[in-house]
């Protein structure tokens, strides 16, 4: 294959293991016979990031600089393996003169081949929020925990940020996933990235979609030219 192709660079640390999973899956899906037939990678792992679910943390400005950094390093096509994080998509964009890869978009787009009609979503408000939006513009309903369960659900999840990935957190986060399938949910969204850590197909009644995984093919479609590149906010 041709050794040229177009320089991925990643918006990462949010949180750690979940980027360099991204990596490791952007390596793995790369065909390459050579060492010079993978896509060269500069990533920011910056979990120094503010928490993206905090209200006025900032981090909007924090992305978009670290997206700038990685324009003037070199990249020339940006993933970023965070759900939360799209809300600040275009800003991102807009300071780096960069297309980003659209996780939100590829994990509704995937739900809908699914067939179903309405998705369940695990994740913070905020990629909540962005996964009603895309599915709606799909008119898919999603299903979302309850308040409480909600609330339990981010305990989970920052269990695992702080690298828990023992049994009791994969019981824990199975039964958020049953709760969704049996509130409607048809097809389940991982809408955060940290969850195929701990929860993997069999684990669950329902078809898994796995945006981070998508992310990680598309990007490296795109790196090689074989899938066009994102657009960019008007």
């Amino acid at each position: 294959m041709s050794n040229t192709s177009l320089t991925l660079g990643v918006i990462g640390g949010m949180g750690p293991a979940a980027t360099v999973e991204f990596l490791g899956r952007v390596q793995a899906y790369t065909p390459a016979q050579q060492d010079q037939d993978h896509i060269r990678i500069i990533a920011d792992i910056n979990p120094k990031a503010p928490d993206r679910n905090v209200p006025g943390s900032n981090a909007g400005a924090v992305l978009a600089e670290m997206a700038g950094a990685l324009a003037g390093a070199g990249a020339q096509v940006l993933a970023m393996p965070c759900n939360t994080a799209h809300a600040h998509a275009d800003l991102i964009q807009r300071a780096s003169g960069l297309p980003l890869v659209d996780m939100i978009d590829l994990g509704a787009q995937a739900a809908q081949r699914n067939g179903a009609m309405r998705a369940g979503v695990l994740g913070t408000k905020g990629a909540l929020k962005l996964y009603r939006e895309y599915l709606a513009a799909r008119a898919m309903g999603m299903v979302a925990l309850p308040p409480e369960r909600q609330e339990a659900f981010m305990v989970t999840l920052y269990r695992i940020k702080a690298g828990d990935l023992g049994s009791d957190v994969k019981r824990e986060m199975a039964a958020h996933a049953e709760a969704l399938r049996a509130a409607g949910a048809e097809v389940l969204i991982a809408g955060c990235t940290e969850l195929p850590l701990v929860l993997q197909p069999h684990d669950v009644r329902l078809d898994l979609v796995d945006p981070g995984d998508l992310l990680a093919r598309r990007a490296v479609g795109v790196c090689l030219g074989w899938e066009p590149l994102p657009h960019m906010p008007g």
